[in-house]
């Protein structure tokens, strides 16, 4: 494994953990500890982590964009469960648009089975992972090439968004909060999750349960701006009935989505 493989994992670990230790990196990897610390100091350079005894804790806040690269291996299994729960709800011949989120990719994936599906999406790695797909749809919205991330940004490609309509948007966020509602770490992902919600029908958030009472760096919409919220957990009594109250439906089952509408 590459230096720069083995720096990325262990990010990936520090932003879905929050800490790792020294001594159990070292046998995953097979390296010695001063090369885990070496790793550490790295990345404790960039602002990205703090030294502790014995391993490092996380400096990443809901508000840091970490390249998309890293976000695609963070939270996998969550984010598996989250896309086949989203899977469920999507039918032969339905229109759907994706965001540029790595969430977005698990949710391409699960669907790919479908029958005549209109995608559109900002999202460079889902053109790429469907490239190959016969009988659907797949439009790109152009746009700007975002600097450390496959997707396309900025008034062209949010004016492609606009000029479409689709059954489903599915977007992930950064954080949920019940004062700022939905937030993300930029400007111009917030835009274009605006501009995707905004054209669907049905507006469906997936996130995974580590969001719930985090703030990010820019408000993309309210909480009752989206009809579904699919996560892999489910909340506490608090957030259930302040999602109901809002008119949200709640999904963290992947046998109960058929019973949405």
């Amino acid at each position: 494994m590459l230096a720069i493989e083995r720096k990325n994992i262990i990010l990936s670990r520090l932003s879905a953990q929050g800490k790792i230790i020294v001594s159990d990196l070292s046998k995953e990897f097979g390296v010695s500890e001063e090369t885990i610390r070496r790793d550490i100091e790295k990345l404790a350079r960039e602002g990205l982590a703090t030294k502790t005894y014995g391993g490092a804790v996380s400096n990443v806040s809901p508000s840091t964009d970490l390249p998309y690269n890293i976000r695609k291996k963070t939270n996998v299994e969550q984010k598996e469960f989250i896309a086949e729960c989203v899977a469920e709800m999507i039918h032969d011949g339905d229109r759907i648009m994706l965001d540029a989120s790595s969430t977005a990719i698990y949710v391409t994936r699960k669907i790919k089975d479908k029958r005549n599906i209109t995608v559109i999406t900002n999202s460079v790695e889902i053109l790429l992972e469907l490239a190959d797909k016969t009988g659907w749809t797949i439009l790109s919205t152009g746009g700007t090439l975002k600097e450390g991330g496959l997707s396309m940004v900025g008034a062209s490609a949010e004016k492609m968004i606009r000029d479409h309509h689709v059954d489903f948007a599915i977007c992930s966020a950064k954080g949920i909060d019940f004062g700022m509602g939905i937030t993300d770490s930029n400007e111009k992902d917030a835009e274009m999750k605006q501009a995707i919600f905004a054209a669907a029908d049905k507006r469906v958030l997936a996130i995974d349960n580590s969001k719930f009472d985090k703030i990010s760096f820019i408000k993309v919409c309210d909480i009752g701006d989206v009809d579904i919220v699919v996560t892999n957990k489910m909340p506490d009594e608090v957030w259930q009935n302040k999602l109901a109250d809002k008119g949200v439906t709640l999904v963290c089952d992947k046998t109960n989505e058929l019973h949405l509408f």
